[in-house]
Order: C-alpha cells, then sequence, then structure tokens
C-alpha cells in the first residue's frame, strides 16, 4: 500500500517438515531455491530427488544441512531467521559468516551461541534485525536517542554506554497471569496453548506462558544491545501495547507502544530505515482505556532466574537451557509431564550438565544434544517409577 522504495523478491524458502505450504508459497512468488529438513516429507512431490521437483526449475534442497546450504549456494541481500529452536543456529551462523543481513526471528540463536554470533557479524559487518516485538522496540528507542547518528548505522550488535540505565521488556504474562501456583504447575495442555494476546505455534506459545520465552529474550537483549543482565528488565504488561522501554542516566524513559501484531516488527526489520505505510492496525487512543503493569512472579515463573544465570555462566549455559527446554516442552505437549515440570527440567539440566567454554558451533551442538540427553533420561526415569 502507498509509494515505498521498497520492493522484495523472494529467492529461497526453508521449512522443517511442511512441503506443502513451502511448494505453494513458492509458486506464487516464484521461487526457485528450497530447502527442506526433512527428507522423506518430500518424497512424493520430488521424485526424492533435490533436483527432480514436481515444479520445473525449481530445487529443493533436503536433510538436516539443507537451510545452510541454501543460504551458502543462493545470492541474497537479507535472511530471515525464523526456524524454531537451535535448528536454524547453522543457516543463521552461515548467512552471517557470509556478511548478510539478518531479520532476526529466532532468539534461540543468541541464547545458544550469543558468543560465536556476535563477534562473527561484528568481523563480517552483518546486522543483526531484531524482528521479536521487545527488542524491535527497544531497537527503535535507543534510535530516537541518536540524534546525528545515521539510523542505518545504528544496527545491533550494539554496545550500549553507561547512558543507557536500564532495559525494560514487557510481557503479556500469558494465561497463567492471575492463576495460582497449584493451578499453573498442574495446567493443562489447552490452558496453556490459549494465550490471551498472540496467535504463535505451540512451541513458543507454550514457551510464553511459562515466562521461558521472556527469558530467552532476557539473554538476547543482553547480546544485542551489549548490556549487562543488571540492566535487563521485565514488566508484566497485559495489553502488549508497550513493547519495550529504555531508560536513561538521567531519568528520561522513552516507550515504543503498537497494537500487538507481529507484522509491525516484521515490516519494520525487512525495510528499515525507511517507515513505509504499516500493514498492521492502528492504536485507538480513545479506546485504549488503561496500561497495566507489573513486577513477574518469580517463584511461579523460575524460568526468569535463570535468564540472568545463563548471562552470567555464559559459555555453553544457553544451549544447555535451550535445548532442555525444546524437549521439555515436547513432553508436555504430548502429555507426559505437568505444565510446572518444564522449568524444573531445563534448570535440572543446567545444574547436570557441566557448563564449557563456547568456542566453535561444535560445542553448541554437543552441549545441545547432552541437554537432551539428560531430559530424555529424567523422563524415563519419573515414567519408570510413576
Amino acid at each position: 500500500r502507498g509509494e515505498s522504495p521498497i520492493r522484495f523478491r523472494i529467492v529461497g524458502l526453508a521449512t522443517g517438515r511442511n512441503a506443502d505450504a513451502m511448494l505453494a508459497q513458492a509458486k506464487r512468488f516464484h521461487v526457485h531455491d528450497l530447502a527442506l529438513a526433512a527428507d522423506s516429507t518430500a518424497q512424493g512431490r520430488t521424485g526424492g530427488s533435490p533436483a527432480g521437483a514436481a515444479t520445473p526449475g525449481v530445487r529443493i534442497r533436503m536433510g538436516s544441512q539443507a537451510a545452510e546450504q541454501l543460504v551458502r549456494e543462493v545470492e541474497c541481500d537479507i535472511v530471515l531467521g525464523a526456524m524454531v529452536g537451535a535448528a536454524g543456529l547453522p543457516a543463521t551462523l552461515a548467512a552471517i559468516n557470509l556478511g548478510r543481513d539478518i531479520a532476526l526471528a529466532n532468539k534461540e540463536t543468541l541464547v545458544a551461541a550469543g558468543e560465536l554470533v556476535i563477534p562473527a557479524a561484528v568481523r563480517s559487518g552483518s546486522r543483526l534485525l531484531p524482528v521479536d516485538s521487545e527488542h524491535c522496540a527497544a531497537w527503535q528507542a535507543l534510535l530516537s536517542s541518536a540524534l546525528g547518528t545515521r539510523h542505518s548505522a545504528l544496527c545491533p550488535p550494539l554496545s550500549c554506554g553507561p547512558d543507557i540505565a536500564r532495559l525494560i521488556l514487557t510481557a503479556s504474562g500469558g494465561p497463567f497471569r492471575t492463576a495460582s501456583a497449584s493451578a499453573t504447575y498442574n495446567a493443562t495442555r489447552e490452558q496453556a496453548l490459549n494465550h490471551p494476546t498472540w496467535q504463535m505455534g505451540p512451541k513458543v506459545t507454550i514457551d510464553s506462558a511459562s515466562l521461558t520465552n521472556k527469558a530467552l529474550e532476557i539473554v538476547e537483549a543482553h547480546w544485542l544491545f551489549g548490556l549487562p543482565g543488571e540492566k535487563i528488565g521485565v514488566l508484566v504488561h497485559p495489553q502488549s501495547i508497550v513493547h519495550a522501554l529504555v531508560e536513561f542516566a538521567d531519568g528520561n524513559i522513552l516507550a515504543q507502544l503498537a497494537a500487538p501484531d507481529m507484522r509491525t516488527p516484521i515490516q519494520y526489520a525487512l525495510t528499515f530505515p525507511h517507515r513505509p505505510e504499516g500493514v498492521s492496525r492502528k492504536l485507538d487512543w480513545g479506546a485504549l482505556g488503561k496500561l497495566d503493569f507489573s513486577t513477574p512472579d518469580r517463584e511461579r515463573f523460575p524460568a526468569i532466574d535463570a535468564a540472568y544465570d545463563i548471562i552470567a555462566r555464559a559459555g555453553t549455559s544457553g544451549a544447555i537451557f535451550n535445548a532442555a527446554n525444546e524437549v521439555a516442552v515436547e513432553a508436555f505437549l504430548a502429555g507426559r509431564i505437568p505444565f510446572g515440570r518444564i522449568t524444573e527440567l531445563s534448570r535440572a539440566a543446567l545444574e547436570e550438565v557441566g557448563v564449557s567454554p563456547l568456542r566453535s558451533l561444535d560445542d553448541v551442538l554437543a552441549a545441545d544434544a547432552e541437554a537432551r540427553r539428560c531430559v530424555q533420561a529424567r523422563l524415563r526415569a519419573s515414567h519408570a517409577t510413576a
């Protein structure tokens, strides 16, 4: 809508298992290079060969390294990294090493491997343009304070100085914001998936219900903006209108407000530094009423404290916690554990699997695998004694 200097051409698409949706998008947008992580899903459509796609001229790379192969082989200006969990890390790191800009929606990339990703981005000149609504909001607030600085130069990774007193991320509080400790711990799958504000996939929705998503965002903010853990806070804000606040040393605070619609931060990251007409609804200030804020209950939501522990421990701690959480969420969704066990298992893995220095992607993958083994062993043990 409207006139914009931005025009897009999609040159590559990747998916984990949903080959049908990817092929439909490829046909709609005339995309010839695709990646599919699950080989077997595409057998009937590709004749079993990446080069033998049903649509002439379309090449489908298949297997666990397909997305990374796509990034390395297809020229582009920007990569939208939105794969859930640690699966997107190799492809994102490959794009960064090639110096490509990243519209980063996968917070696990920085949680698991921030010590690798940030130095690599600094070396290559790759810009990490945050797509998470909270980090996009913080970035815009920081941009608004940087008078005299070219906006295109002020992009993460950043190293905020002493003029930034505090960055506050907001959380809706999820479906258990006002629930009792017992009701939260024993919540059902259906209750946990009933998010009051955002429409997301099951993994992110469960993470939001446990505030693990916010914990991951704290670690992500640490890496994106170069802030220590003690300068990053969280407020529960059920309306999800204020997405982040930046408090400066002189006491002034800049907040970013927008309707709770993920299309807004996606558009901002993809079109930066331009601001074409928005695709989301505008706020109706007359109907807004009030904005509520409160501090999160860390006893009911212990994942928040885990975030600061990860920042303090560094090394492979983020990879351990992230992988353990992925396995625990899968177990909860499968009905194997109560909701409250998710964070318990994640924190237990953080204690049981030794935190090691992070020197390479192999270290990340090894810690990831060990954390998964740790949680699976605990799940088997609890099942055997049930």
